[in-house]
């Protein structure tokens, strides 16, 4: 069965294609599909974004569409940059800019001050406009410098406790057993096929 993955995050699409794909779907994105319209994210939680994505992309395209709205809460910054992680710099979305301008507002936060999370919402859309979302999220710290060259985003100054490494440490395996987005396809996981079938 195929399910359209309304990202053109080619870091999102590699991840949730190998997650879902452990789960019998093929998986198309907005890359494979230049022409599909850019949803605004006008929403204020990542809940509202990736509803409203998933439900106008299930529209577009007539078939049940997943969306992800994901992204980084830090507690010294009051949450921020939660939905704004991916421009937290600028419109230019660079991963390089995100994590420098993070870095230096939290110069002089110290240890356990450092706290974060790393929150996912996945939310399936019909084109009927009937949605199932679930949220997974992943406790951590962040660095005070990058370790890690694997994954995209904040990941590489994402350090897991637990692990004792970033998240850009970790191989695609590994993070996808413990990530945000593992642990909210793993929510969705059980939902999925009674609710595409359903009607």
């Amino acid at each position: 069965m195929k399910i359209i993955v309304a990202t053109r995050n080619a870091g999102k699409v590699r991840e949730l294609e190998a997650m879902l794909g452990q789960l019998g779907y093929t998986v198309e994105s907005l890359l494979d599909h230049p022409d599909a319209p850019e949803t605004d994210e006008t929403g204020v939680t990542f809940e509202e974004n990736a509803e409203l994505k998933s439900r106008e992309a299930a529209r577009y395209f007539g078939v049940p569409v997943l969306s992800d709205d994901s992204g980084l809460e830090v507690d010294a910054l009051d949450g921020a940059p939660g939905v704004y992680s991916a421009r937290f710099a600028g419109e230019a979305k660079s991963d390089a800019a995100n994590n420098a301008l993070l870095l230096e507002k939290l110069a002089g936060v110290e240890g356990e001050a450092r706290s974060a999370r790393f929150v996912c919402v996945l939310s399936l859309a019909k084109p009927t406009g009937e949605t199932l979302t679930v949220r997974g999220t992943l406790e951590g710290r962040i660095n005070e410098e990058p370790r890690g060259s694997n994954g995209f985003g904040y990941d590489p100054l994402f350090d897991i406790p637990f692990l004792g490494r970033t998240a850009g440490e970790l191989n695609k395996d590994e993070k996808a057993a413990i990530s945000h987005r593992g642990n909210a396809l793993r929510l969705l996981g059980d939902q999925l096929r009674p609710f595409l079938e359903e009607n």
